[in-house]
């Protein structure tokens, strides 16, 4: 299975509804698709840069996979998997989501080959997973009113963003809980905009509301203030962009600083990088999500292959293809009663126009 041509594009698509986290207003976002040509079949892999969490604009990708990756993919075997991502890890330590796309589409090509869905062929532990839906930073009436619909979309996770004010924040999450009832689950993302006080504060004051964990609420360059939240609080403290390397989970899961961890494919290198992640978060008794970036639902298929593989993976964040106005693989992954289906089709099962 020789690796004949290697094409990749850039699209930008517009966010149907643009939305805040702590750190920067969303509206407009740039994906990478990623195009191998073997001599049988063709595999596909996308990359979703983010500057803030990856390091990487889509400009630095399509270098990376230019300057780097094709001169190690072009005439290769396609299913020598491991030997190529091991040979591109090193020279992608700063383009984790170029590494991804490559990663991506190495595995479509091996489910391809075996003529299985990929979640299958991973493992195949369940065939769909409970997605949460964002909720950005908005005035109370609106989140109220965003929530409720998504409700009735069929949702039964919502992912409460915050981090900039936490007393606006305590507010919204009652108002919340109260607009939507009692079976709802609903999970609070500070995206490192917290002290350890406010993130106590907001747990402690929010008690009835019954959050199911709060994600990294204080800044990722002090994992140990992390640790300080998980001590304080009974809820679950989950890491997010605290958790970039095999290392970093080394860290986390050995000095005991959180609960939770969350596995982006993008912000990790991709499938094979996640399930070592994994890996040691189980090793460690530690429940893993897998979350995503503002990505295709190509590169959403990955992440739900990966999910749909692993019994320690409990929760799911994979929203990130819902608003992308024109995406090539948009309507490919249904949601079901706020349930993501593993697609049959072999590879990812997922083929962009």
């Amino acid at each position: 299975m020789k690796i004949r041509r290697i094409e990749f594009r850039t699209e930008a698509f517009e966010l149907s509804e643009s939305y805040t986290i702590a750190y920067e207003k969303l509206e407009r976002v740039e994906n990478v698709f990623l195009r191998i040509e073997t001599d049988t079949t063709t595999g596909f892999g996308c990359a979703a840069p983010d500057l803030h969490v990856t390091g990487e604009t889509a400009a630095t990708v399509t270098k990376a996979l230019a300057e780097v990756a094709e001169p190690v993919l072009r005439g290769a075997d396609a299913l020598a998997r491991g030997r190529l991502l091991a040979e591109l890890e090193p020279l992608c330590r700063e383009h984790p989501s170029a590494l991804a796309a490559v990663d991506l589409a190495l595995h479509d090509l091996l489910g391809k080959a075996a003529g299985l869905p990929l979640w299958r062929l991973l493992g195949g532990h369940r065939d769909r997973i409970a997605t949460s839906v964002t909720i950005g930073i908005l005035n109370l009436e609106d989140a109220v009113r965003a929530a409720r619909r998504r409700v009735a979309e069929g949702f039964v996770h919502l992912k409460l963003k915050g981090g900039r004010d936490v007393e606006e924040d305590i507010a919204r999450v009652l108002a919340i809980r109260e607009a939507v009832g009692e079976t709802i689950g609903l999970r609070f993302d500070a995206n490192q905009g917290y002290s350890v006080a406010e993130s106590v504060s907001l747990v402690d004051r929010t008690r009835g509301a019954r959050l199911e964990l709060i994600e990294q609420p204080t800044i990722k360059d002090r994992p140990d203030l992390l640790g300080k939240v998980t001590e304080a609080v009974h809820l679950p403290v989950m890491a997010d962009e605290s958790l970039v390397s095999v290392r970093d989970a080394f860290r986390l899961a050995g000095e005991g600083l959180v609960d939770m961890v969350n596995i982006k494919l993008m912000k990790v290198g991709g499938i094979a990088r996640a399930q070592r992640m994994d890996a040691v978060a189980r090793a460690a008794r530690l429940e893993t999500m897998v979350g995503c970036m503002d990505e295709s639902a190509l590169a959403i298929a990955g992440a739900l292959a990966f999910a749909l593989s692993s019994s320690n993976v409990l929760y799911a964040d994979l929203d990130g293809h819902l608003d992308l106005v024109g995406d090539p693989a948009a309507g490919a992954l249904p949601i079901v009663g706020g349930f993501l289906v593993g697609p049959e089709g072999p590879g990812l099962g997922v083929e962009p126009v």
